[in-house]
């Protein structure tokens, strides 16, 4: 069985690529933690312009209607930028609850950004302060929804908001949304650990210690290693979710969960390997790192945390 994406996706992740690393989005998301969207809203604009926005929405919306395996190839990208804003709620869960609400199209166009709250699991809605759309679902049923209190996040950039529906609620698949969500938080996880790996990878071959890079040390490359290897392990079993949902195979929560657990392990390490490959300055706000760090954090616990993931896995085997 082959695992590796194709071409055109490969292509794609390189455009999302070219678009994201010329689009100073660390400074967006440092704007975005202080009230100041504007550089954020331009960074989904870009991804508009590239389809990302699109890739759930049917086609009748304009939409792309994309296998999952695309959105996680996108998602990923995401992850590795740490864009802002409600990226799994609006990319990849507002569209199956919308459904065929021709509000879909200005998902699709990036006219729109759509926040979610799906309790008990997700019991706050992120960004919603800033979302054009508030959705509040759960058990089949999804409505308009509106902002609440606020409560703070571990990531500045993630403000956490109470939500209430005050109108009528319409049919949905909230399960599957759900595992959308899942899937989707779990491919933040692998790119945002990708990019921690990466920048380490690049400060080891610069820091020197006792007159050496400290690259050239052993316990360092182990250390690198194992999280490559941790990456490596768990990128598979995310792809393998999307397959799953794509053809709602019997054992769809049982390899979204995986992956979920898999993906958050891999980014802790790959995030603690970070900070001790960097040191100190690895614990300053003004490093590009430390936006990862926190990012990692918030998306270990969003649309459900290990444990509660590891005990789904263990009541369905």
């Amino acid at each position: 069985m082959n695992f590796e994406i194709d071409e055109q996706q490969r292509d794609f992740a390189s455009s999302i690529d070219a678009a994201l690393g010329a689009a100073n989005v660390p400074a967006a998301v440092r704007a975005w933690a202080d009230g100041d969207t504007a550089p954020g809203r331009k960074v989904w604009n870009q991804l508009a312009e590239l389809g990302v926005t699109a890739l759930l929405v049917a086609e009748k919306f304009d939409g792309i209607d994309a296998h999952p395996v695309d959105a996680v190839v996108a998602l990923e990208r995401l992850g590795y930028w740490a864009v802002p804003g409600p990226v799994t709620e609006s990319v990849v869960v507002a569209p199956l609850l919308l459904g065929d609400d021709e509000r879909s199209a200005a998902l699709a166009s990036g006219e729109s950004i759509a926040t979610v709250a799906l309790p008990p699991q997700v019991p706050y809605a992120v960004n919603a302060d800033f979302a054009d759309l508030v959705l509040l679902a759960g058990d089949g049923q999804v409505a308009d929804a509106v902002a609440g209190a606020a409560h703070d996040s571990v990531d500045p950039a993630r403000k956490l908001f109470e939500v209430s529906a005050p109108g009528a609620t319409r049919n949905a698949d909230t399960a599957r949304a759900y595992e959308f969500g899942v899937l989707g938080t779990a491919a933040q996880l692998i790119g945002a650990g990708q990019a921690m790996l990466d920048q380490s990878v690049a400060y080891a071959k610069q820091r020197t210690q006792f007159g050496r890079v400290i690259g050239s040390y052993q316990s360092i490359k182990h250390k690198l290693a194992d999280v490559h290897i941790a990456l490596e392990l768990a990128r598979p079993l995310v792809y393998g979710a999307a397959l799953a949902l794509a053809d709602s195979a019997p054992d769809t929560a049982r390899d979204v969960s995986a992956a979920k657990v898999a993906a958050a392990d891999a980014a802790l390490l790959s995030a603690r390997s970070s900070l001790q490959t960097h040191g100190a300055i690895g614990f300053t706000q003004e490093h590009d790192l430390s936006l990862l760090l926190l990012r990692v954090q918030a998306l270990r616990s969003a649309w459900g945390d290990p444990t509660l993931h590891r005990r789904r896995l263990l009541e369905v085997l």
